[in-house]
């Protein structure tokens, strides 16, 4: 994903709340204060909200303190605990103006508390104050993991990524599939054009490759230098040779000149390695076995593919 695509999200999607109160009353009043601007969820129990939580990661949740069960503030604390759901934003509506509970409630990681009976004016600002931070500090925590010169994702956040596919795919017992791709004669690039015109090929070359992954499951990101490693979930060897062949002939496509490679263009290698991951082995062999494979492929002569299964 490209920066300007980032930067312009929070304004063209609607944003989503939960609503959690054990009264259908007071459910209805704040459904009917945000239901045009927002995409609305509702829950009458804290089991309930901790579920659509990780189901469908609202921006902020709207949460009754007093709760059969599990409490507003036992809810929090879930939902803080847990890194899938932990930057959610809380706010705590609540009946009784209690400094104590306050304190507690911010302590729990919460943003701001409403009281009852609501007031439209006060609440509907309160809100739209605080999506606008939580939309704000998505946007920046998303630049962090982005490598800022090619717009595609860093290798932090490669390295976040491939663990939590590493395990849906072993839980599943599905194939997952790695493509390490490495610019031919990129240091000649430099040398013969300039690092201007180097970091405008990477741009153009990362494009291709992003251009290339038609799946939302797919990710790519820059590697380090001119090296860019794909993630292809539920993917085996012969689905990520045919991935890797679409991306070089999509890099050759581009018709690049360079006249001190063996091509007079630029184009690109690539090493493909694939598995169903099983416990006897770590996500970073199969890493380790792309980069084998990438050798292999200059190895051969470039602008081609190897490939291994482990």
């Amino acid at each position: 994903m490209y920066l300007a695509e980032l930067m312009a999200r929070p304004q063209s999607e609607k944003g989503k709340i939960l609503i959690v109160d054990d009264q259908p009353l007071n459910i209805k009043i704040l459904h009917q204060l945000f239901n045009e601007e927002y995409e609305l969820f509702m829950a009458t129990n804290g089991e309930q909200a901790i579920a659509i939580c990780q189901k469908v990661q609202p921006d902020l949740v709207l949460l009754d303190i007093e709760m059969p069960g599990m409490s507003g503030f036992d809810v929090c604390q879930h939902l803080k605990a847990d890194p899938e759901t932990a930057s959610i934003g809380v706010i705590f509506v609540t009946a009784h103006f209690d400094e104590v509970q306050e304190v507690k409630g911010f302590q729990l990681g919460a943003v701001d508390f409403i009281h009852k009976p609501i007031n439209p004016i006060i609440t509907t600002a309160r809100v739209k104050n605080q999506f606008t931070l939580k939309r704000q500090s998505d946007l920046l925590h998303s630049i962090a993991l982005l490598d800022s010169l090619t717009g595609v994702a860093n290798r932090r956040q490669f390295e976040q990524r491939l663990p939590e596919l590493w395990k849906h795919c072993c839980r599943n017992q599905l194939a997952l599939s790695v493509v390490m791709l490495d610019v031919d004669f990129f240091k000649r690039f430099n040398d013969r054009y300039g690092h201007q015109e180097g970091d405008q090929c990477l741009r153009q070359v990362a494009k291709a490759i992003s251009d290339s992954l038609r799946r939302g499951i797919d990710f790519v990101a820059r590697y380090g230098g001119e090296e860019f490693i794909c993630i292809l979930p539920e993917t085996p060897l012969s689905g990520a040779m045919n991935m890797a062949k679409n991306i070089v002939n999509a890099v050759q496509a581009l018709h690049l000149e360079h006249v001190d490679s063996s091509f007079k263009e630029v184009t690109i290698s690539a090493g493909v390695s694939s598995v169903i991951p099983r416990q006897d082995l770590t996500w970073q062999s199969l890493i380790e076995t792309a980069d084998q494979q990438l050798y292999l492929a200059k190895e051969r002569g470039r602008n081609q593919i190897a490939s291994l299964s482990l």
